[in-house]
């Protein structure tokens, strides 16, 4: 079944005790955008706030490192076992190591392609991933429009995956929304980041409700 994950970057930052504990009943977890103003243009949060929400719930956290240097950041983190930690292909050299260094610290490592990225570059990992997270949007800010040509990605990676008898999941990230989300299960999506469907609606816990009903 498909999970959607409540992207914390487009929240009411002064409340998210209180977001994520109304949010928590009706989440497989929470997405956190982590941006270094390198890779792309914004500026997120850093290790000791991504510490402090991996404890306000119990729910899974997805870090997603839209950074140069993910390795570093990597090892500054603590958290807890079974975190998703998804990092940009085009951010290393070394995704091999990359990908061990997250499994030994007993996380989930998964592997993120901009929209100029070919869908190629991820295909030598997936039997070695939790993840292939597909971007919908060009990284780095939240209330972009949804970029059609993910949906050409997401049907291959959904065919290699059969192909191939691998179990990774399919991620999307950007611009989803209660038009299009339905449509996306059924091509083979199973993690949703969601920001502004959920956060810039009156009611984000209402809002999160009605996307739930919508991949039943």
């Amino acid at each position: 079944m498909a999970a959607l994950y409540p992207s914390l970057i487009s929240s009411d930052i002064l409340n998210l005790q209180r977001t994520i504990e109304s949010l928590d009943p009706y989440c497989a977890g929470y997405h956190l955008d982590v941006m270094d103003y390198h890779f792309v243009p914004n500026l997120t949060w850093g290790p000791a706030f991504l510490h402090a929400i991996a404890k306000a719930t119990t729910k899974k956290v997805w870090v997603h490192l839209m950074v140069d240097n993910p390795e570093m950041w990597v090892e500054k983190l603590d958290l807890p076992a079974g975190t998703l930690v998804t990092f940009h292909i085009e951010t290393t050299n070394e995704p091999e190591r990359l990908i061990n260094l997250i499994q030994n610290k007993k996380w989930l490592a998964g592997i993120a392609m901009s929209p100029k990225t070919a869908i190629e570059e991820l295909f030598p990992f997936l039997g070695r991933i939790h993840q292939a997270l597909v971007m919908s949007v060009q990284p780095g800010h939240s209330g972009q429009l949804f970029m059609p040509s993910a949906i050409d990605k997401v049907n291959r990676l959904a065919e290699y995956r059969k192909s191939n008898n691998l179990h990774f999941s399919i991620g999307i990230d950007g611009g989803v929304n209660k038009e299009n989300i339905s449509m996306l299960v059924k091509a083979g999506v199973d993690d949703f980041g969601i920001a502004t469907a959920i956060f810039g609606q009156p009611d984000p816990v209402a809002a999160l409700q009605e996307l739930n009903k919508l991949i039943e």
